[in-house]
């Protein structure tokens, strides 16, 4: 996702620049004034940060899943453990019952009472031995009994903090849900606005002018830095005009974090789910030094993500309507390299 319409080579930018010199000096010495920028200019730059504020909120939606899935699991976890610390404690307690059944039957009468009762006195004396020893098996039964339920009261305190994190987590989710959701309707309503040359112009644009470029045109010579960055290379490779869909982390569709956390996995790498975590799962190079299988976020919040595959270009999904595919590694300021 994110404007790819001012991301030509520094070259084309500096003869485009050179030409605008050039035009504006003529028309000062005619005595005419340049034309305005058309309106539909404007409408293509307010889709380009419609797409790019919905990156953002796709992003943060991915990171608000990702906890709410982690959250989910910890409580899932934490209501077992409740389970079996229950059926323990209630163990306990049959325990003890029967213990104290015992004492009860063996303990009923005083027990000098009981020793003058007795024909034998030998006997008594066994007894209340036993029924001593019954008594101490009790009591660390019940300070065994008292710790786990000591245990279990933490247990469901912890469980419930969980479920209230949830909660808030999946309140999270449906609202950056409904901004990514609303960000994506107001760009399509801008562009279904435009006409059919302006939407094909805004089209050719975000291509960085390679609408005619056969696509990807090999690694010009870099390898893979790993057999790992090379088998996520073929997955990305094999992933190549799959559409965009935000949310999604394949196999049928992708957004941009979800395409390189996929492609990894094929190569039994597990990647953070957001592009701000590819950032940092692993070492950081400098993007003249990038090699293929790298990845490489953009901006300062790392907002959008791609794969570079050598010759100065990655692939990437770009934004809702445009499949998977190579564009120029410098189409985003602000790359940062990342090895994994």
């Amino acid at each position: 996702m994110g404007s790819h319409r001012r991301l030509a080579s520094p070259g084309f930018d500096r003869g485009a620049n050179a030409a605008l010199c050039v035009m504006s000096a003529a028309a000062a010495a005619l005595g005419v004034t340049p034309a305005t920028a058309a309106p539909q200019d404007d409408t293509r730059a307010k889709v380009d940060r419609l797409y790019e504020e919905a990156e953002k909120a796709t992003e943060a939606y991915n990171q608000a899943d990702e906890r709410a899935e982690k959250l989910h699991e910890q409580v899932g976890r934490a209501q077992d453990r409740i389970a079996r610390q229950q059926e323990h404690i209630n163990s306990m307690r049959d325990v003890l019952g029967s213990l104290a059944g015992a004492q009860y039957r063996s303990g009923g009468l005083d027990p000098s009472l009981a020793l003058l009762l007795s024909d034998d006195p030998e006997d008594y004396l066994d007894r209340a031995a036993a029924l001593a020893r019954i008594s101490a098996h009790q009591a660390g039964q019940l300070r065994k009994l008292q710790g786990a339920m000591r245990e279990l009261a933490q247990e469901r305190s912890e469980a419930t903090g969980k479920l209230l994190e949830l909660e808030k987590s999946r309140k999270a989710v449906a609202a950056h849900k409904r901004t990514v959701e609303r960000k994506l309707a107001e760009a399509r309503r801008l562009l279904n606005s435009l006409t059919a040359g302006d939407r094909a112009a805004y089209e050719r644009a975000s291509r960085s002018g390679r609408a005619g470029m056969p696509g990807f045109d090999g690694f010009g010579g870099a390898l893979p830095a790993s057999g790992r960055a090379a088998a996520a290379v073929a997955a990305a490779q094999s992933a190549l005009g799959r559409p965009y869909i935000w949310g999604a982390n394949g196999p049928s569709g992708f957004d941009c974090s979800g395409l390189i956390q996929w492609s990894y996995a094929q190569a039994g790498v597990s990647l953070p789910r957001t592009s701000q975590g590819q950032r940092y799962a692993g070492r950081q190079v400098p993007l003249s030094e990038a090699q293929p299988g790298d990845v490489v976020t953009y901006r300062s919040d790392a907002s959008h993500v791609g794969m570079y595959m050598g010759n100065g270009q990655v692939i990437h999904a770009p934004y809702p309507g445009a499949p998977v595919r190579y564009d120029p590694v410098g189409m985003i300021p602000g790359a940062t390299v990342t090895r994994v």
